[in-house]
């Protein structure tokens, strides 16, 4: 099982709003890195899932229940999506600072390029965060 991040603003589309709609299409995404990090997602990998621009904390963690398809709203027909399903929140957020405060996470993805909305963890990485955020890494 590989491990993600991926990232929403609140405003638009928050954990509560995960938690409530249960399983959603994770769509929108244009940048080609982040894309090919969605075509390598597979079923029951898990992903945190972070609060971009406001919060600056991961907030949860959600399973791909869908592999990589066509994302109908690209009229370019070069970009797709995949289908997530919210598993558990953190008990505790783990915010940006804390991460960039912990040399274990120095190479994670969000640190190094924080504009990418979809990047893989690394599974030292998935855990020493799942412990800072209070909950089992499975």
């Amino acid at each position: 099982m590989n491990h993600w991040l991926v990232k929403s603003e609140p405003v638009k589309w928050g954990w509560e709003q995960m938690v409530k709609a249960k399983r959603t299409h994770w769509d929108g995404v244009r940048n080609y890195a982040a894309s090919n990090n969605l075509k390598a997602m597979k079923l029951g990998d898990e992903a945190f899932f972070y609060h971009s621009n406001e919060g600056l904390e991961i907030v949860g963690i959600v399973e791909i229940v869908r592999e990589y398809y066509p994302d109908p709203s690209d009229e370019s027909g070069r970009f797709g999506m995949v289908d997530v399903q919210a598993s558990r929140p953190l008990k505790t957020p783990v915010t940006l600072k804390q991460m960039k405060a912990e040399p274990a996470l120095s190479d994670l993805v969000l640190i190094r390029q924080g504009r990418l909305s979809v990047a893989p963890v690394s599974d030292a990485e998935w855990k020493h965060i799942c412990k800072l955020g209070g909950v089992d890494p499975k």
